[in-house]
């Protein structure tokens, strides 16, 4: 099969971004077994791992639509095993490698079929990964069940999982919120299979890999588990979608691959993108993912001094501030959130917005002098 281009090295070098490091693995394509490929890479050294393995789909014979023509099905030698041992033995290996080059808080996203998931989330728990989540991809528009003898499949499962139950990965929670129009992003994601445009296609027109995965799925997961700047492994390749959607976002990438018409395909693929810029590739952050600033710190930069008087909104409950950074209001003393509960009869308070400083005629919440303080450490 003649593919887009031809020549690419062994590990193909593609043009940088600005937010890359410079380790020279980067924003490259390895050549070869991913377990002996990953040797390569140093242990700790990436964020996210996105991998879509060989599904092991076991077809016996050709599968053809009703019209007696062929269905281009996935059955090339990569995908087959000699028995459930065998690819058993194979996702321990390739698993195993992937855990050593995480990073103790990074995530790794698993996606398969029916054919293989079960077998690789039991190698996941087995090996001491912890599952965060299981995500249902829904095909809006799934291939048909030509046979008859079975219902249409119409969705895939991606195992989100980390190093251990303690990690703390990267999840942009309020990203995906805004993302997806302020509602909570769910676990079930209704997206196209890749057609049109977006499909790689030979000189001759074929398909350049079976099962190329849509920019959308992968766009998806990275925005929800990685930062500008970080590191995404792919250890299948294929045609590149991973590193295509990492270069739009500002993502560093490694791929690793042994079919030289991929590596092709993918290298021609991705250097024709333009990199994301810094300024569009922020991301929403909620008040959870702001630096603390302790009440003690508008006393150390001088923005209130002991003796300082603050009220309530209204200005009927008063309290004096202290050296220490308490505050004492008649027989209550204590921190800003304690005090002001007290004084209200509540059993909490949010001490930042309740307490107010006197600024002119108008009363100024303390909270904006915590704004300026996280403003000068972003300066």
């Amino acid at each position: 099969m003649s593919v887009l281009r031809t020549g690419v090295s062994a590990a193909a070098p593609l043009p940088q971004t600005e937010f890359d490091a410079q380790p020279d693995w980067l924003n490259t394509i390895i050549k070869g077994d991913c377990v002996a490929a990953l040797e390569k890479l140093p242990s700790q050294s990436v964020d996210l791992v996105f991998a879509d393995p060989p599904y092991n789909l076991q077809l016996g014979g050709d599968l053809l639509r009703p019209d007696h023509s062929k269905v281009d099905a996935c059955d090339d030698h990569w995908d087959q095993f000699a028995s459930f041992d065998a690819y058993d033995a194979f996702t321990r290996a390739w698993l195993l490698a992937v855990r050593r080059v995480m990073k103790p808080d990074g995530s790794l996203y698993v996606i398969g079929s029916y054919h293989n998931i079960f077998r690789v989330g039991a190698i996941l728990q087995d090996l001491g990964f912890w599952i965060m989540n299981d995500i249902i991809w829904l095909k809006s528009n799934p291939m048909p069940n030509f046979r008859g003898k079975r219902f249409t499949n119409a969705h895939e499962t991606i195992i989100w999982a980390t190093k251990s139950r303690n990690a703390k990965p990267t999840f942009n929670y309020d990203a995906l919120k805004t993302f997806n129009d302020d509602l909570q992003m769910r676990s079930d994601w209704h997206l196209p299979l890749c057609t049109g445009s977006e499909r790689l296609k030979s000189e001759e027109g074929e398909k350049v890999h079976p099962t190329q995965k849509p920019e959308a799925l992968l766009y998806r997961v990275l925005t929800a588990s990685s930062k500008p700047g970080d590191v995404v492994l792919d250890p299948f390749f294929g045609t590149g979608t991973t590193g295509a959607v990492a270069r739009k976002l500002g993502r560093n990438f490694v791929g690793v691959e042994r079919e030289q018409a991929y590596i092709n395909a993918a290298t021609q693929r991705i250097a024709a993108i333009e990199p994301g810029k810094a300024a569009s590739l922020e991301m929403q952050k909620g008040k959870r993912a702001e630096k603390r600033i302790p009440f003690g710190s508008l006393l150390e930069t001088g923005m209130l001094e002991p003796g300082t008087r603050l009220t309530c909104s209204r200005g009927k409950h008063v309290a004096i501030v202290r050296a220490d950074g308490s505050l004492k209001s008649g027989d209550h003393t204590g921190s800003i959130h304690k005090v002001g509960a007290l004084v209200q009869g509540q059993q909490s308070c949010n001490g930042w917005t309740f307490w107010h400083v006197q600024a002119g005629r108008s009363r100024k919440p303390i909270d904006s002098f915590r704004q300026e303080i996280r403003s000068r450490l972003h300066a």
